[in-house]
């Protein structure tokens, strides 16, 4: 069985407060018709704090989208490698060892992947597959994770590295005024994951089952409007409420697997904002404390797009990991609306499993 090693996060030095981006809302916008709302719906996120690639002056500007998406490769470059490293040294792996690169990103566009550049900047080898996924938002974190566990399944001997690099910042559009876009401004960081799947061995989330589930009719309601400017991100006012047809997806991914969604040991969610957390603890019948390494990214980094399910994971690990055996839901959600899912157990290495 593929087990999901120690993730590594990275977030960049530049950090923006709530109370700042309220602020700056204020300033920025004092004559919005629906200001009040903006900062009732932004203060309500519970984002404290979120990390950024430049200074805020430098976010508020719009140079052009050539120019940002220069500025999205080059910080890739700088970032990624450090976070790759760790995760690599965390599951007790060398680059010689990796047989994919999963490489998820929604935020910056890069032909050919950042994954060539890994492979020959990293000393991978050169017959390293590579799976870019770009268009999978929030959910390709879940989606990697998935991949990740089908290509260990067909090749039982493989090694999978994920890769999530996200800086939403760089995505800030001065012009656009909904209250999605308002709301998005307040709620969204960036930050770099990293994560080794292991063919064997081990200690993490031995994978067991994954799955997908796409909310027919959906796929207007987060989206990307791509203009000369770059990406527009639009968020329908139903997205909060979508936890009410995935919750069983959820349930029927664990039926199928013979557990009980509600009676799992650990629970590592995206967090695209508290109404989905509390939503789903609702309908997935389990205790808000369940979701609580989801929520503390959320407070402490913001919506971290693809990477928030390994820093969820992480904060896990860093806890001391679950008991031999425990049974856990890893889920992430995004556009479609999508839901990628999986279930597993967490693993210590032993000499017997290694």
């Amino acid at each position: 069985m593929a087990t999901l090693c120690r993730p590594a996060v990275s977030v960049p030095e530049h950090v923006i407060t709530m109370e700042e981006t309220l602020q700056l809302a204020r300033a920025r916008h004092p004559d919005h018709p629906q200001l009040p709302l903006a900062l009732r719906l932004i203060r309500n996120t519970g984002v404290r704090t979120r990390h950024i690639v430049q200074p805020i002056e430098e976010t508020l500007e719009h140079p052009g989208f050539e120019i940002r998406n220069k500025v999205y490769e080059a910080e890739a470059k700088a970032r990624v490698p450090e976070v790759v490293r760790r995760a690599l040294d965390d599951a007790e792996t060398l680059t010689t060892d990796i047989d994919v690169i999963i490489y998820v990103s929604c935020t910056g566009f890069m032909m050919p992947s950042l994954t060539a550049w890994l492979i020959n900047a990293m000393d991978f080898s050169s017959d390293t597959r590579q799976i870019p996924i770009a268009q999978l938002g929030c959910a390709a974190g879940g989606a990697a994770i998935n991949r990740a566990h089908d290509f260990c399944t067909a090749y039982p001997e493989a090694n999978a590295l994920i890769v999530a690099c996200e800086f939403c910042s760089l995505c800030y559009q001065p012009t656009d005024l909904g209250i999605g876009s308002l709301l998005s401004n307040g709620l969204f960081g960036d930050g770099v994951a990293a994560a080794v799947v292991r063919g064997r061995g081990g200690t993490g989330v031995k994978l067991e089952r994954n799955g997908s589930y796409l909310i027919p009719k959906t796929e207007e309601w987060i989206m990307y409007d791509v203009r000369a400017t770059g990406f527009h991100f639009l968020l329908d006012k139903r997205v909060p409420g979508t936890m009410e047809p995935l919750a069983p997806a959820l349930h029927g991914l664990a039926r199928r697997h013979g557990w009980n969604a509600s009676e799992l040991d650990f629970y590592i969610i995206h967090a695209g904002g508290p109404r989905i957390l509390d939503d789903l603890s609702k309908f997935l019948r389990v205790p808000p404390a369940a979701f609580r390494f989801s929520r503390a990214t959320l407070t402490e980094y913001g919506n971290i797009a693809s990477a928030v399910v390994l820093d969820a994971l992480r904060r896990l690990f860093d806890e001391g990991g679950a008991e031999h055996a425990a049974r856990g839901l890893l889920a992430g959600f995004g556009p479609g609306i999508t839901a990628e899912m999986a279930l597993g157990r967490w693993q210590h290495t032993t000499k017997e499993t290694v």
